[in-house]
């Protein structure tokens, strides 16, 4: 990897795929190496690391906050925050599935397999199942879907199933749609047919509640998609969750740059995405 610039790393670690932290640390830094590093669109790549035992401990929802290259002559001064995509537990893996878009992502999409990735994790709150839950609703869009794609896994061995409702602007931009038609249902809502309209998703959720099959919701990437399951969730009193985008700088907690308000029993308060979340009760969101 010789020739990238990097933000300014913690320390050194000599031999690709180990890390370090306390024992009773959940969290850690390590280097990995990068075993595939592929572009699915134009838009989003895909990449696989080979992890330690401690990255593959991640929860669905969790993050990880990675260590990119440069892309050009300037610096960058801060990791970004990386939600996990697929955990590969006996394969020793680790997926991320990330947009393209700033010069933190674009100097990641850089990297090449057999390079190695300087990364910390497994941060934050994760998603969590009730055993009593038989079927869930996961709506996302965008970037949002890689995000909620870990549910599919988590569902799937708690014996759940999921009804999927992937919105994009066009087909090829509804991600994920394989690993959730592995444990239930995939619904495309799509710019591009109209079939994304607010009305319309909300007919599919309304139809899917009278059905039974809305035990609880699970929603990221839109602003108003989350409006709209937090409307139907409080009127049917059906539970929630959300994990929240927001930038970050430490994902630490101590910086506070990712606070975002909330409300809890009529009293607005402040969180941060990285230590609080990015994981949150639905009813609780009140957007971005």
């Amino acid at each position: 990897m010789s020739g990238y610039s990097f933000a300014s790393a913690a320390v050194h670690l000599d031999d690709p795929g180990t890390g370090h932290s306390p024992p009773q640390c959940p969290a850690e830094e390590s280097v990995v190496p990068i075993v595939a590093h592929e572009w699915v669109n134009e838009e989003y790549r895909h990449m696989v690391v080979r992890a330690t035992p401690k990255a593959l401990a991640a929860q669905p929802g969790q993050f990880f906050h990675l260590l990119c290259p440069s892309p050009d002559e300037g610096e960058l001064w801060f990791r970004r925050p990386q939600s996990v995509y697929r955990i590969q537990r006996s394969a020793g893996l680790l997926e991320f599935l990330y947009k393209v878009v700033g010069r933190g992502t674009k100097g990641l999409a850089t990297l090449e397999p057999g390079d190695s990735l300087n990364m910390v994790g497994p941060l934050g709150v994760g998603f969590h199942l009730q055993p009593h839950w038989k079927n869930i609703v996961v709506l996302g869009r965008g970037v949002g879907l890689a995000t909620m794609a870990p549910i599919s896994q988590f569902a799937g061995e708690a014996g759940m199933r999921v009804t999927a409702i992937l919105s994009a602007r066009s087909p090829e931009l509804a991600l994920a749609a394989d690993l959730f038609e592995s444990v239930g249902d995939v619904i495309k809502v799509l710019d591009t047919d109209g079939s994304s309209e607010i009305g319309n998703v909300e007919r599919i959720l309304r139809r899917l509640i009278e059905e039974k099959r809305a035990d609880a919701f699970f929603t990221c990437g839109s602003n108003r998609l989350m409006q709209l399951m937090k409307k139907l969730g409080r009127e049917h009193g059906i539970p929630g969750q959300m994990a929240m985008e927001q930038i970050m700088a430490c994902g630490l907690g101590p910086c506070y740059i990712c606070v975002r308000t909330f409300e809890r029993n009529g009293q607005k308060e402040m969180r941060r995405v990285c230590v609080e979340g990015p994981v949150f009760d639905l009813q609780e969101c009140l957007g971005w």
